[in-house]
């Protein structure tokens, strides 16, 4: 805590106070009437200005040790926030330097971020980006620095410091400060520069160094507090005392002087961290006061009353202060003692030899020791595990010789109840106000749960990878534009070995390869600096392919994913879906072999309806072949009348042709060809087979199509083969029910519809039949099951099979005159074709 003493002018005293000392001063002055009676108090008077002389000198001399105390505080302060903010400069930097490592900004990033930075903190003359070949690749300068300062992109390092604090940024792979350089301005003053390197390094390799100018001048007018700075006389030192910026104040000659001090201008001089003992911070402190004493006697005695009530009052004010900066001082003591003792890191100083000087409260709640038990012991330490204190007196060896790393170590700990638990301990050294090494600082972090955390990490990461490798599927990541893979399972190995060519080809025959590789051995992928929190997140792509080198087909199931590098990568997933292929080749073998056995019983159940249909232009055939033989022998017959005859015969025997023609292009086995057909043209040539059967049972067929009905990517032979069961099976209905004449009816509607919002066509089979029992509806699609006592159960499990085959959907339902089951109702819809689903 910086504290400032004012001291009051004499010109400040009250008026009533200077007027009752002028009014001593009067009454004790001598006349010439009693000059021997001026002896006493002549006496009285010297031994009180020597009283006071001695009281200024005293006085005089506290004040300039004051003043020096004053200085050095605020000296300190000052290099205290000269270090906070070059680390936060440094930070700052590092984090453009690990964002360039990353490969997450380049130049153009650069130069923008460095102009934030520039332009924020005034300090900074330039960022430079410098790869490892000390060439410029990027830099950018405040609009106050001169063109031949200014580092040009393309060009190497010339100068000899900044050389060699960039190998020595590259050999020691931390940030480096660099001496300071000056930089020659023709025509205006030199202008001292602080560099600052710190090292670009990628999978540890080093590839270059972030520098910045700090403008030395730029630090003292930004980063020195004003106050500071209108108090002393602040200055920048170089290693060997030349001053670099600030003010300095010449030592004055005072030859009348009493006091050895007046002509000595006292300063102080520390090292600024983190830059080292190559720039210094100098304060020096301005002399406001007089010398009262080398004026003379004269001028003294003059201002003796008025020093007096000066030191007196000053006296005071002094005491008053002093008492306010005690106070101040301890509230200070104690919100310090507050934050030590809410923290959760134990801090623990020892002095050289290692003798236990301070715990904090954290310190003695993690070893259950308390402070008074702690402080003044010597190694070894209670806290020691028994079976450690030969490792611990070793690693406590190397402390106090400073054999210690930033990264700290791990030890083992026992409290006072004898448990042990992990923890990890940083040492720093301890430096007093002048500099001096007085011990060392250690900082103690209970680990053990973190080191538990790591454990079940390890373990579980060794669990995944045995899943991983028990899978009976391939798994393999490589990153996109690279034929490196990043990992395989014992599956893969199998098929491909540690090969990359089985993922890259799997991803080339599944049709999710977008990128191609450049460079096999570029660890950067393509895609290197675009957002990619879209493309993990979309869904796996899935594929089926064929490896002719495995002779098998397997599915392949890809996505992609951001590696714990950064990368892009693509998983790819392979299962052999070899025994599945097959099955379903065999399965659909066996489907298309029942369609054909249907159609073949559907012709069987209808040969005497076929044969009834075919029996009638037979007979008129025969009829007219007859009665034209008996007409030609009586020459009873014209040749207009003959030819009449022979027209009507041939249309008979077309219209058994057609019959039969019907007949063979159903049952005939073909295989599936799907194509875009007409619905009248399709529903047509069903009706004309179907009509047969309902005839011979005298069922009377109604049919509706809607106006402009769109076509259908179908099979047109299977959609045949639907509705002509469906159509049977409505005549079989209404036989089996024994209707009425007039009820003898099926309905046929045809129409488009919207169906789960697309386009669909929708095909209804009405008839008149009694009806579905409730049992029966629910396993009426299954198969094998029939209600018919000779009926084998294939067919409307075989329709819905075809139906959903074309992305359709079928259902039955009765129909009901209020409580009376007055038919039934087979339905099914197909999705309509468009040049758009094709495409």
């Amino acid at each position: 805590m910086l504290v400032q003493f004012n001291y009051p002018q004499i010109s400040a005293i009250p008026k009533k106070l200077n007027q009752k000392w002028l009014n001593w001063w009067r009454v004790q002055s001598p006349s010439h009437q009693d000059r021997l009676a001026l002896l006493a108090p002549l006496g009285a008077v010297t031994l009180f200005f020597v009283a006071i002389v001695v009281t200024i000198a005293y006085l005089r001399v506290e004040e300039i040790e004051r003043e020096q105390e004053s200085a050095q505080r605020e000296l300190e302060y000052a290099q205290q926030q000269l270090r906070l903010k070059l680390l936060e400069r440094q930070e700052q930097l590092m984090r453009i330097a690990r964002e360039i490592s990353n490969k997450e900004i380049g130049p153009e990033e650069f130069i923008k971020e460095s102009q934030g930075l520039v332009t924020q903190y005034p300090e900074i003359n330039a960022i430079t980006w410098i790869d490892q070949n000390q060439r410029i690749k990027s830099s950018f300068s405040a609009p106050s620095v001169q063109l031949n300062q200014m580092h040009s992109v393309g060009k190497k390092l010339k100068q000899l410091e900044t050389i060699n604090t960039f190998n020595l940024a590259k050999d020691l792979k931390i940030s480096v400060y660099s001496e300071p350089v000056y930089s020659n301005t023709k025509g205006q003053s030199i202008e001292s520069i602080l560099e600052l390197h710190l090292p670009i390094s990628m999978h540890s390799k080093f590839e270059g160094v972030v520098m910045a100018d700090f403008s030395i001048d730029g630090l003292l007018r930004y980063t020195i507090p004003t106050d500071i700075r209108s108090h002393h006389a602040v200055a920048f030192l170089d290693g060997k005392g030349n001053i670099l910026a600030g003010q300095s104040i010449s030592s004055i000659n005072r030859k009348n002087s009493l006091l050895p001090w007046s002509n000595k201008t006292f300063e102080f001089t520390i090292p600024v961290s983190p830059v080292g003992n190559s720039l210094n911070l100098r304060a020096q402190i301005y002399r406001t006061s007089q010398g009262l004493i080398a004026n003379g006697m004269f001028w003294l005695v003059m201002a003796l009353s008025g020093i007096t009530i000066w030191l007196l009052i000053g006296t005071w004010r002094h005491t008053r202060r002093r008492l306010q900066a005690q106070q101040a001082l301890i509230a200070e003591t104690n919100f310090r003692r507050a934050m030590e003792n809410s923290i959760l890191t134990g801090m623990r100083a020892m002095d050289l030899n290692g003798k236990i000087t301070y715990v904090n409260t954290a310190f003695c709640q993690m070893t259950g020791w308390t402070e008074a038990e702690l402080v003044g012991l010597m190694p070894p330490f209670p806290y020691w595990p028994d079976e450690d204190k030969e490792i611990l007196t070793s690693k406590l060896a190397d402390e106090l010789q400073g054999r210690t790393t930033s990264t700290g170590f791990q030890v083992r700990v026992k409290r006072k109840n004898a448990t042990v638990f992990d923890a990890r301990l940083y040492v720093s050294p301890l430096v007093d106000a002048r500099s001096k090494h007085t011990g060392w600082m250690t900082s103690m972090t209970d680990i053990t749960e973190p080191n538990r955390i790591r454990e079940q990490l390890t373990a579980s990461y060794k669990r995944f990878t045995k899943v991983l490798e028990a899978l009976d599927a391939s798994v393999s990541v490589a990153p996109l534009g690279s034929s490196e893979l990043l990992f395989t399972n014992k599956l893969y190995r199998l098929w491909f070995g540690n090969l990359s060519e089985g993922h890259l080809q799997m991803v080339k025959q599944a049709g999710t390869s977008k990128t191609k590789s450049s460079n096999a051995n570029d660890s950067v992928d393509d895609l290197a600096g675009f957002p990619v929190a879209g493309i993990t997140e979309t869904l796996t792509e899935n594929a089926e392919i064929f490896i002719p080198e495995l002779n098998k087909w397997l599915e392949v199931r890809s996505r992609y994913l951001n590696w714990v590098d950064g990368r892009l990568a693509q998983m790819v997933i392979a299962t052999d879906i070899t025994p599945r292929r097959l099955a379903e080749e065999q399965s659909a073998l066996q489907a298309e072999r029942a369609q054909s056995a249907s159609r073949l019983i559907t012709m069987g159940e209808m040969a005497s309806s076929v044969a009834h249909e075919l029996n009638q232009p037979l007979t008129a055939i025969s009829n007219y072949c007859n009665g034209m033989v008996s007409r030609i022998q009586g020459k009873q017959i014209s040749d207009e009348e003959l030819l009449k005859t022979l027209e009507k015969t041939a249309h008979q025997a077309q219209r058994a042709g057609q019959i039969i023609q019907r007949i063979k292009s159903f049952v005939k086995r073909s295989e599936a060809n799907r194509m875009a057909s007409n619905i009248t043209e399709m529903v047509t040539e069903a009706l004309e087979l179907a009509n047969i059967e309902l005839r011979r049972h005298m069922i009377k067929l109604n049919y509706t199509f809607a106006h402009d009905l769109p076509q259908v990517m179908v099979d047109p032979i299977l959609i045949e083969q639907v509705l002509i069961n469906l159509l049977k099976n409505a005549a079989e209905s209404i036989d089996l029910a024994n209707r009425p004449h007039h009820q003898r009816l099926v309905q046929l509607h045809v129409m488009p519809a919207e169906i789960k919002g697309q386009s669909a066509v929708l095909f209804k089979v009405t008839d008149s039949g009694k009806g579905l029992a409730p049992e029966v509806l629910n396993r009426l699609f299954e198969a094998f099951f029939s209600t018919k006592t000779e009926g084998m159960g294939i067919g409307l499990n075989l329709c819905r099979s075809i139906v959903e085959s074309h992305q359709g959907r079928m259902q039955a339902e009765n129909l009901y005159n209020r409580t009376e089951i007055i038919g039934c109702q087979f339905s099914f819809w197909l999705p309509a074709w468009t040049e758009h689903l094709s495409s």
